[in-house]
């Protein structure tokens, strides 16, 4: 075994389907020796930190084999090494022979082998084939990454010395197929758990798939998208309106039940749903989500609206629909739920009708794990703006270890502060520092855009870590928005295509064969929206579908879970309603 070639590159910007993205996937060959830092190598640096770099992905290794087997393949003779994105062009070291935690000696440094390759669409710009994301899981040739045990110099003609041997002696093609395609065996997730050596994002996606084996949970990829259960029907059912309170200034709540009498579908502290809302005859029409929040184990589906003066949803809902009537909904869906196995103390925090769906988490850990630490932090206006004031109250009697703490951004005269309120103004970095919840505390955080980046900020800075602050916010603003625009109908908006339908942010339009698949048309509208691969393999744009069907092209590597689809490579078959 040898190092063939060494390769570096800097983040630089280059053209791609009309706009300039930022990128290090070109590496060019370097003379001489090279030190290897814990980081990267000297000379080289990574753009994407969330996909690529740290220290479990400090070096990129592909090999001289794979670059022949890639011209044959392709019918190609122009690969030049570094153009797969990868540090150390190396002969020998096979995907199917190297072992997740095996140690090799190169020059004066020692390496590490830690996971596979990241899939990423850059790997598409770089080698022009579109779909070598998909193509590097699906022929079993992803490369690896090392992290730097030892510090040192490398360079190209360095032999390669093998100095330990991983544990459970799993190949890199083999823990890469664990993840990525169809088939996941609980016994080698375990096997694969075991690997000392192995990142922790990698062991956390193989967990999640473990988990999902063992609850019996075998559509949809766990471990890619976090999917924890189906949705209990497709499209929408009639449910009766069973009860309509005012919660608040602007604020109802509806109790749902199926009209069917069909039991009450239980559903995840923190999920939504979608309801259909017809406002004329002959209109299409309006869908819009809310959040669930009621216990997940109660006597029906509880949601609560506010009115926008600019809502149409929101004011049908508050000015038409009354008890006995019934409304079209989703079945429970969504990704923003807590966490059912965690023990640290937990912090709720919204901001306006934010409070929903940590409302559900509050009734289940109330209902459930009454003994857990509960610190809940509300703000709103004032006193008449604070829904479900009385209902949260009683939910923290139940609660040994139960912290209230209400914001006003604005009281009334008769607002009592330290007895209906305990903070004036806005929740900050110093109130929350003055509160002194444990750093360890699992956060939520559900409100609008200026709050949600806050707050975030704020957590950060007390000492909270990134994978304990979780966020919900519906709907999209030019604040959250990655091109700075509020989302908006696509331009050139003249297809004859069946009717798309973005409920989240409120936009339908009918499909145009302009888009090559869903992704194109989300983000022709603005609406932002996860995606590595663009190919069926990294599930990130992974969205659940309320209602229609797609068709594939090309057919993913693992379809997503059932109520769900694949945005990169998916067009409708007809009508399409998309939570996004």
């Amino acid at each position: 075994m040898k190092v063939i070639s060494v390769n570096v590159g800097q983040p630089q910007e280059v053209p791609w389907r009309g706009q300039m993205v930022r990128t290090s996937v070109f590496k060019t060959p370097v003379t001489g020796r090279i030190r290897a830092r814990k980081l990267n190598l000297d000379g080289d640096a990574q753009a994407d930190l969330k996909g690529h770099g740290g220290e479990h992905r400090a070096v990129m290794v592909y090999q001289t084999e794979a670059y022949q087997y890639w011209s044959d393949t392709l019918k190609r003779d122009d690969f030049i090494y570094g153009q797969f994105g990868e540090n150390f062009t190396v002969e020998g070291m096979a995907d199917n022979e190297v072992c997740i935690g095996d140690r090799f000696k190169i020059g004066s440094a020692i390496f590490e082998v830690t996971q596979p390759r990241v899939t990423c669409w850059r790997v598409g710009i770089s080698t022009g084939v579109p779909e070598m994301p998909a193509l590097l899981v699906s022929h079993r040739r992803p490369g690896f990454y090392f992290r730097v045990i030892q510090e040192g110099d490398v360079a190209a003609g360095n032999e390669i010395e093998k100095i330990a041997d991983g544990d459970e002696q799993m190949t890199i093609a083999e823990v890469d197929g664990l993840l990525y395609l169809k088939d996941h065996p609980a016994e080698k997730l375990q096997k694969a758990l075991k690997i000392a050596a192995l990142s922790d994002g990698w062991k956390g996606s193989l967990q999640n798939l473990l988990d999902a084996a063992l609850q019996g949970i075998t559509k949809g990829n766990a471990g890619l998208n976090g999917t924890k259960a189906l949705p209990a029907w497709a499209g929408f059912r009639p449910f009766f309106v069973q009860r309509v309170n005012m919660e608040s200034n602007g604020v109802r709540s509806f109790q749902l039940i199926p009209s069917d009498g069909s039991p009450v579908p239980q559903f995840l502290p923190g999920q939504h749903i979608a309801v259909k809302i017809n406002t004329a005859n002959n209109a299409p029409p309006l869908v819009r989500m809310y959040s669930l929040c009621g216990s997940p184990n109660g006597p029906g589906l509880r949601i609560a609206v506010k009115l926008e003066p600019d809502g149409a949803g929101g004011i049908y809902m508050h000015e038409h629909v009354k008890e006995g009537n019934i409304l079209e909904i989703s079945a429970p869906r969504g990704t923003f739920t807590l966490a059912d196995n965690k023990q640290h103390p937990l912090v709720l925090l919204s901001a306006g009708v934010g409070v929903t769906p940590l409302l559900s988490m509050l009734y289940e850990v109330a209902n459930h794990k009454p003994n857990r630490e509960v610190w809940w932090i509300h703000s709103c206006r004032n006193k008449t703006y604070e829904s479900f004031r009385e209902e949260i109250k009683l939910l923290g009697q139940k609660l040994p270890a139960f912290h209230r703490v209400i914001v006003y951004s604005s009281p009334d005269a008769e607002d009592l502060n330290n007895i209906d309120y305990d903070i004036k103004g806005h929740l900050d970095l110093a109130a929350l520092q003055a509160l002194n919840f444990p750093v360890d505390s699992e956060c939520y955080l559900c409100g609008p855009p200026k709050y949600l980046r806050s707050i975030t900020s704020a957590l950060r800075d007390i000492g909270i870590s990134e994978t304990n602050i979780k966020s919900e916010l519906f709907g999209s603003t030019p604040e959250t928005s990655g091109s700075g625009k509020a989302p908006h109908l696509p331009s050139e908006n003249t297809g004859q295509g069946p009717l798309i339908t973005f409920s989240k942010s409120k936009i339908a339009f009918n499909w145009s064969p302009r888009f090559n698949n869903l992704l194109e048309a989300v983000e022709a509208c603005d609406i932002p929206v996860n995606w590595s691969c663009r190919m069926g393999v990294c599930h990130l744009c992974e969205t659940g579908i309320i209602d229609g069907q797609v068709n594939y092209s090309p057919d993913p590597l693992d379809p997503p879970a059932e109520g769900n689809v694949l945005l990169c490579c998916s067009v409708p078959k007809g009508p399409v309603d998309l939570d996004l």
